[in-house]
């Protein structure tokens, strides 16, 4: 460091210096290493892979190598990174059921399907494959900008040439700072035939496209189900999802069994997952209608259902399975690549398919240059060699008595220095006829192909007419057999099947136990004595209810809000169960009014502790979203006090101020939501306690252990919205009417 700046400190604000830094790490992220680039669809640590196992020599036809040396290779010249994250980017390129078209083929052990790990990279071996051939294919010809390393001793390519259509037959995924992809694999002989109508068509729009690429094309294969609006939608806008399914069959077995084979399951589903998923949901009651899974696999997946009674529909079964399992997935698109000036932007299909035509349009004229000028110096030396022949005694007479035969070569017969080196080089059994003869038939074909190239670099029509040809020769070899075939198949939306999975949980009675902190789990049968309950330290019982599996719990919140939990979805168990708030959205300054099931055609009286409320049916308290449903409306400062079933005539409320004031129940609207009305007014306080109650049968509380009532109401009934009086003799002094 120099002196001047010895001892030097700069005074930067630290919101400066940290958006600076941040930026510069979220632009490292985006550019050189999270997102793909459009024209060859690779990330760096991959275009590194492949680029060092090109210079190892690991062809398709050559030995395999262990991937250790490869490895190694990778971090030292082009990618300072992990070699564990080298090595296991390097594994899903070679991995079958992860890469469509794998890039790398391997040796030894390199994971399954069932979510295995691959073997140490000291034990694996591998090579590349004939695609990550053809992304390589010109890189020696000056095809694409090569840039130096981060040592600046190597130098490592920008992109690939990209010959295959990577980005969309592979697909990527890649999460960076503020911005994703997710390109669902394709098929390679589709891409090709979409990219060749392009050509033909260069204002193709989507819709045409799709007639010839209909979808994704998944390594594990399983059906499509979505429809076809919603995939040209998500291809227009290069965002959106697709839903995938199992592939399915019903097997035939003895006296009218049957059982379901699954032959293939979603992408990127670890199929040992999958049936612990399974298991679990059958332990938890979950799959009523599923008696059994057994996976039969070998080296091809064969998953058995078994239906809990052959007189279930396998239509209604699977459909109930696919609802709450993963063989059925969702796979987002969100086509965010690099463009051709490393801009990340969000690309539709013909603009990712006209980005790599571009790119093959450029790496054409590239290579055709560079061919052109190899042509170009090989026939200045041609022309050379037949000068000697013509004048082959001079020339051996200048080189053996002149002092510079170069200068004199170059005088006499009007050779460039070029010209004049090559023929001091040549060797003297190069001068036999027979080597002319050679000569004079090279220098001929060379001549015709620099005019071929001289006519095609001039004509545009030519060369999209050669990218074609170069297209249609990459569908014939690797959309074809057994590797281009396809895989996935495309479905139709499945039709709407019955199969309410309420109606096939099993009918148990249950007792739901809810703690003051928000615990809640569900017991089986009836709580015989709730002080036998065991809780958190610092815990207690704060609600428990008696009801069946089938059943549906509303929660009523002092947020206003109304929650619907599945009794059959509850945590069973002698454990704490679980927090309220993972079900619903509750923050810690909620507290749970009411647990009780809701039934059909009851009433509801809600009120806030101002003192304003409102009936409300049972049925709009149901909220199946897990944010629930805002039915009282609150002002600030005010908060939901009481949720009371309404099962009377008429209303008894008691203020803070201990007024008490009994008025009819149908002077209370009934809503569905909102702020409600004025039940009684107070000077001071709010509402402590209100109660709807038959006044046939009179105004009951409790007073410590004792029950009181009182049938002589007369001095307390009144109209809505008035203040009441003192409450009767015997009223609690803490105004409210217990139980």
């Amino acid at each position: 460091m120099p002196d001047d700046f010895a001892g030097h400190i700069e005074d930067t604000k630290l919101t400066d210096a940290l958006s600076e830094r941040y930026l510069a790490y979220a632009l490292s992220t985006i550019m050189s290493r999270s997102l793909p680039d459009v024209r060859d669809g690779l990330k760096p640590v991959h275009r590194r892979l492949i680029y060092a196992m090109h210079q190892l020599k690991l062809d398709p036809t050559a030995g395999f190598k262990k991937c250790a040396r490869v490895v190694g290779d990778v971090m030292g010249k082009y990618h300072p990174h992990g070699d564990q994250s080298i090595y296991d980017a390097m594994v899903r390129m070679a991995q079958e059921f992860a890469a469509r078209f794998p890039l790398v083929e391997g040796q030894g052990n390199f994971g399954n399907v069932d979510g295995d790990n691959p073997a140490a990279m000291r034990y694996t071996e591998a090579r590349l494959t004939a695609v990550a051939q053809a992304m390589l294919q010109g890189i020696d010809e000056n095809a694409v900008d090569f840039r130096p390393t981060y040592d600046g001793e190597e130098s490592e390519p920008v992109v690939l040439p990209g010959a295959f259509p990577n980005l969309l037959a592979n697909g990527a995924a890649g999460i960076a700072v503020g911005m994703a992809t997710s390109i669902p694999p394709h098929n390679a002989g589709e891409l090709c035939a979409a990219a060749l109508h392009m050509i033909a068509h260069p204002d193709a729009t989507t819709a045409d496209l799709l007639k010839h690429m209909p979808g994704p094309d998944f390594p594990t294969g399983g059906v499509l189900v979505e429809d076809a609006a919603s995939l040209q939608t998500a291809y227009e806008t290069g965002r959106g999802g697709f839903r995938l399914r199992a592939k399915w069959a019903v097997e035939k077995g003895l006296y009218g069994t049957w059982s379901i084979v699954v032959t293939e399951i979603p992408y990127q589903v670890q199929k040992n997952k999958l049936i612990e998923q399974m298991a679990q949901l059958m332990e938890d009651k979950k799959l009523p209608l599923l008696g059994d899974v057994r996976d039969e696999s070998s080296d091809v997946i064969r998953l058995v259902l078994e239906p809990k009674t052959r007189g279930v529909e396998p239509e209604v079964l699977m459909e109930t399975v696919f609802r709450i399992t993963a063989l059925e997935t969702r796979f987002p698109l969100n086509m965010n690549v690099l463009d051709a000036t490393r801009t990340p932007r969000v690309m539709a299909l013909p603009e990712v398919l006209r980005s790599w035509l571009d790119h093959r349009h450029e790496v054409l004229v590239r290579r055709s240059n560079h061919r052109l000028a190899a042509i170009e110096r090989r026939i200045e030396v041609l022309d050379g060699y037949l000068i000697v022949y013509l004048n082959i005694d001079e020339v051996i007479r200048i080189i053996r008595e002149e002092d510079e035969p170069k200068a004199r070569l170059m005088a006499h017969f009007s050779l460039t220095d070029t010209q004049a080196e090559a023929i001091l080089n040549m060797r003297l059994r190069s001068l036999r006829r027979l080597e002319e003869m050679e000569i004079r038939k090279e220098h001929k074909a060379l001549t015709t192909e620099l005019k071929g190239l001289q006519t095609l670099l001039s004509s545009e029509k030519l060369r999209w007419k050669k990218i074609a040809d170069e297209i249609e020769a990459t569908r014939k070899k690797f959309g074809a057999g057994p590797l281009g075939d396809r895989r996935t198949e495309m479905g139709i939306m499945p039709t709407v099947v019955d199969a309410n999975p309420d109606a096939f949980i099993e009918r148990e009675a249950i007792t739901v136990i809810l703690s003051e902190k928000g615990w809640i789990r569900a017991v089986k049968g009836a709580v015989a004595d709730p002080a036998e309950l065991k809780f958190k330290e610092g815990d207690k019982l704060k609600f428990l209810r008696p009801c069946f599996t089938t059943d549906r719990l509303t929660l009523f919140s002092t947020n206003g809000r109304a929650y619907t939990l599945r009794a059959s979805e509850l945590p069973r168990g002698r454990g704490d169960g679980q927090a309220l708030r993972v079900l619903v959205d509750l923050t810690n300054e909620d507290d749970v009014i009411l647990l009780f099931v809701a039934m059909e055609g009851m009433k509801y009286l809600l009120a806030s502790n101002s003192g304003r409320g409102f009936v409300v049916p049972a049925e709009e308290l149901t909220a199946e979203k897990r944010t629930g449903k805002q039915v009282l409306n609150l002002k600030p400062g005010e908060e939901a006090a009481f949720c009371v079933l309404a099962d009377g005539d008429h209303v008894a409320a008691v203020g803070q101020n201990r007024r008490l004031l009994v008025f009819k129940l149908e002077e209370i609207p009934e809503m569905a939501r909102g702020a409600g009305v004025i039940l009684q007014r107070y000077k001071d306080g709010g509402l402590a306690d209100i109660k709807v109650f038959p006044i046939a049968e009179g105004l009951i509380w409790k007073l410590g252990d004792r029950i009181r009532t009182e049938t002589n109401l007369r001095d307390w009934l009144g109209a809505r919205g008035q203040t009441g009086h003192l409450p009767p003799a015997g009223f609690p002094r803490t105004p409210g009417f217990g139980g």
